[in-house]
C-alpha cells in the first residue's frame, strides 16, 4: 500500500537538495567513493519519483526541472557505461554495492518524434539570432544524451541536424537519411568481411523485425564467406563472433530510428 502523498515527497524533497548540495551540474564526481555516492542517491531520487507521478499533487512540484533532469539523468548513464559489465538487465547489479535503476530510466525513454521536435523548433530558430539557435541545439544534445537509447545514435541525430533543409519535410528527410545512413554502414561491414551481401541484407532486415540479432542456429553461418574451420588464423569462430560484434553494433545503432512509432 502506499504511504500518504506527504511522506514520499518530503523524502523526495530532502534526497534532491542533498542532490543539488553534494553534487551540483557542471562538477566533476571525483573518485570511486563519490561516484557510488551519487549512484545510490540519485537511483533513490528514480525510485521516489516514479511513485510520485501516481499522485495528482506531484505535477508542477518536481522540483528539478527538466533540463536539470535531463542533465543529472546523463550523469547517471555516464557512470553505468563506465561501470556495467557484459549482459545487461532492467535492474543491474554491478557488484555488490553499485545497482543502477535502469527500469526506472527506460520508462521516461525520449523518443525519435521527440527528436524531431525539437530539430523542428531549432530550424525555426536557425538564423533568428546565434543565441535562440544556440540554446535550441543545446537542448537536442542535452536530450540526446539523457537517453538510454539514442545517446549512442548520437552522431547521426547532429549530423542530420546539420543537414536539415530550410523548408522540408523533417520526417521524410529524416526517413531518407536514416536509410541512406543504414545502407551505407551495412555495406561497409559486408565489403570489410567479405560477407554475401544478398543473404547479409536480409539476414538484418530479419533482425530489426523480430528485434534481435540472432547469435545462434544458422542464419549466421550462411553470411559468412566460405572458410576452413581449421585454420589456423583468422578461423571459422573468430570469424562468426567478429562478424557478430560488428552486426550487433549495427543493429544497436539503427534499432528504434523510426520516426512515427514504426520501425
Amino acid at each position: 500500500m502506499l504511504k500518504p502523498y506527504a511522506d514520499y515527497y518530503g523524502e523526495y524533497s530532502e534526497r534532491v537538495q542533498e542532490l543539488l548540495t553534494e553534487f551540483p551540474l557542471g562538477e566533476s564526481i571525483v573518485g570511486e567513493v563519490a561516484q557510488k555516492a551519487f549512484i545510490a542517491l540519485f537511483g533513490a531520487i528514480l525510485r521516489l519519483q516514479n511513485i510520485l507521478t501516481s499522485f495528482d499533487e506531484f505535477a508542477g512540484n518536481e522540483i528539478l526541472s527538466e533540463r536539470q533532469n535531463q542533465d543529472y539523468r546523463s550523469v547517471y548513464l555516464n557512470f553505468y557505461a563506465e561501470f556495467r559489465k557484459e549482459g545487461e538487465a532492467e535492474k543491474e547489479s554491478i557488484n555488490d554495492d553499485i545497482v543502477f535503476e535502469i527500469e526506472l530510466i527506460k520508462q521516461v525513454e525520449i523518443n525519435v518524434d521527440y527528436i524531431l521536435m525539437l530539430v523542428q523548433k531549432w530550424r525555426e530558430a536557425r538564423g533568428n539570432g546565434s543565441d535562440k539557435e544556440l540554446a535550441a541545439a543545446t537542448k537536442i544534445q542535452r536530450a540526446v544524451d539523457s537517453s538510454l537509447t539514442l545517446r549512442n545514435k548520437k552522431d547521426l541525430i547532429m549530423d542530420f541536424v546539420d543537414r536539415v533543409s530550410a523548408s522540408g519535410e523533417i520526417d521524410e528527410e529524416w526517413r531518407a537519411y536514416v536509410d541512406a545512413k543504414r545502407t551505407a554502414e551495412l555495406d561497409a561491414i559486408i565489403t570489410d568481411e567479405s560477407l554475401k551481401q544478398e543473404e547479409t541484407k536480409a539476414f538484418i532486415e530479419h533482425a530489426f523485425r523480430d528485434g534481435v540479432i540472432p547469435t545462434t542456429g544458422t542464419a549466421i553461418t550462411r553470411i559468412l564467406p566460405p572458410a576452413s574451420r581449421f585454420s589456423a588464423a583468422g578461423g571459422h569462430g573468430e570469424k562468426k563472433q567478429r562478424v557478430l560484434a560488428r552486426l550487433g553494433e549495427f543493429f544497436e545503432r539503427f534499432v528504434g530510428l523510426s520516426a512515427g512509432g514504426q520501425e
